[in-house]
């Protein structure tokens, strides 16, 4: 009638397979094997595999046995063992990350017992949990990287600046996100379910009397709970936030048709680049789902830009889409400075605009009078416009001969020159000192070959292409031996 403990935990052993979640070998692990299991925890953040060695040195079992240890979980499934690249090791898996939150909430007098599984979805599992009173809990178990929705890293910013990450480490972060967004809802009155406690991947939160909108067929006031919804996601802009699942999967009701949000770890802020699609997806799905199940249509419904945000939650809690450049922002913010620095700010930027509005005052009384001088209509005032702009384009030719002396000569007898020729240098820039620094990128363009611009720029980048390359092989040491006619040699016998 009376087993032994090792009769049992193989028996457990064996059935771990078929149960996903088996809490019955918790009560029967050591220290030891506890002190294992967060040893090979604290290797994993540098380590996909862990080898044994660190593990050993991290426990620093007294009496050693620390291999042994590793077989035995290896057996109860809390652990996997896995070679890759030369590499041999372990490393954590669900049930053994679930015992570590387990023994936790144990150790905080949180959870006494657990219950059945009540609901499954894509990233968490959710079961009923207990205290030693005897009231009942949620206890949501974060599991991603299952098959269903394995495109986290593209659809989430959990990682932010780093590209891998395990799948046991995406789903902490999933977990404290939650409980975060959970905590500062709650706290303003926002009907969230009361969050407790939070450990690794597993969140404990009060029970919420009521059934998910997807299981009720009928509501006896469907404008009212329509209603309802829609200033629901009003408040949460309000907030700063999107929720971004936004549906009838999420959102639990009761007798009283009192609602209730849940699953918020996907949660965005209102300055996010596509908060306002996210936005309006959330409110087509409770109006789709309305029209489909309660043959209940309106028109009536909330817009993104509609809507000022009160209270910036999304600050608090650092919301994906909340970038460094808006935080600044809001911390200049002019309310948030006293009233005598918000006056003398004013009163600089009201100065910087008159001064502005002065210079271009100033402009515009000059040009109004050159235009009074120049003659209204008739011959003599084209005639005096034409001298004039002779005059002054005389003055500037003599001066430009005047500085270019040579540079004349040196035109001429490029003129000579083949077309082609002239129209490659027409697009490269000078190559002497001396011309550069007087004609400051202004060139000549010749048309007068059958060439189009195009071919011309190929032909000159790919000479210029081949310069460059003749001086990189330079550089780097190459020698260019010219290829020499064979002389015939006498041969002397």
């Amino acid at each position: 009638l009376f087993r032994s403990k090792q009769w049992y935990q193989r028996r457990v052993a064996i059935t771990a397979g078929m149960v996903k979640f088996d809490v019955r070998q918790l009560r029967y692990l050591s220290r030891e094997e506890f002190r294992c299991l967060v040893s090979l925890e604290m290797g994993m953040k540098n380590h996909e595999i862990v080898p044994s060695e660190l593990i050993a040195s991290i426990a620093n079992l007294r009496h050693g046995g620390c291999y042994k240890i590793l077989r035995d979980l290896v057996q109860y499934k809390l652990i996997r063992y896995d070679h890759r690249n030369g590499i041999r090791g372990y490393h954590l898996t669900y049930a053994g990350y679930d015992y570590l939150a387990l023994r936790s909430f144990s150790n905080q007098n949180v959870v006494y017992s657990i219950g059945n599984r009540i609901g499954v979805g894509k990233e968490s599992d959710i079961y009923i949990a207990a205290s030693e009173d005897g009231t009942q809990y949620v206890l949501k178990l974060h599991r991603l990287g299952r098959i269903c929705f394995r495109k986290v890293k593209e659809k989430r910013d959990y990682l932010k600046r780093r590209k891998n990450a395990s799948w046991l480490y995406l789903s902490r972060l999933a977990a404290e996100r939650e409980f975060s967004f959970l905590k500062a809802l709650h706290d303003r009155g926002y009907p969230v379910p009361e969050p407790l406690a939070w450990n690794r991947h597993a969140i404990v939160m009060k029970l919420i009397p009521g059934y998910p909108l997807s299981q009720v067929n009928e509501i006896t006031n469907t404008a009212k709970v329509y209603t309802k919804l829609m200033q629901l996601i009003v408040r949460l802009a309000q907030m700063g936030l999107i929720h971004g699942d936004f549906n009838e999967f999420n959102l639990m009701i009761d007798d009283k048709e009192k609602i209730t949000v849940i699953d918020l770890p996907q949660m965005i802020s209102t300055s996010h680049e596509n908060a306002a699609y996210y936005f309006d997806r959330d409110v087509e799905c409770i109006r789709t789902w309305f029209k489909k199940r309660y043959d209940f249509d309106s028109d009536d419904r909330p817009y993104l830009s509609d809507i000022i945000c009160e209270t910036p939650v999304d600050v608090e809690m650092k919301a994906s889409g909340y970038t460094k450049d808006i935080k600044d922002d809001f911390e200049n913010l002019s309310l948030n400075k006293p009233k005598e620095e918000m006056w003398t700010d004013m009163s600089d930027e009201d100065s910087e605009d008159s001064e502005e509005e002065e210079d271009i005052e100033e402009e515009e009384e000059i040009e109004s009078e050159s235009e009074e001088h120049q003659p209204d209509s008739g011959e003599e005032g084209d005639k005096s416009v034409k001298e004039s702009a002779v005059e002054t384009g005389k003055s500037e030719e003599e001066k430009e001969n005047e500085e270019k002396g040579t540079e004349e000569e040196s035109e001429e007898e490029t003129e000579e020159e083949s077309e082609e020729e002239i129209n490659n240098k027409s697009y490269l820039p000078h190559r002497d000192k001396e011309r550069q620094k007087k004609s400051v990128h202004q060139f000549t363009v010749y048309q007068k070959s059958n060439l189009s611009k195009d071919d011309i720029k190929k032909k000159v980048r790919a000479n210029e292409a081949k310069k460059r390359l003749k001086q990189s092989r330079i550089k780097k040491g190459e020698k260019y031996y010219i290829k020499k006619k064979k002389v015939p040699t006498a041969t002397l016998r």
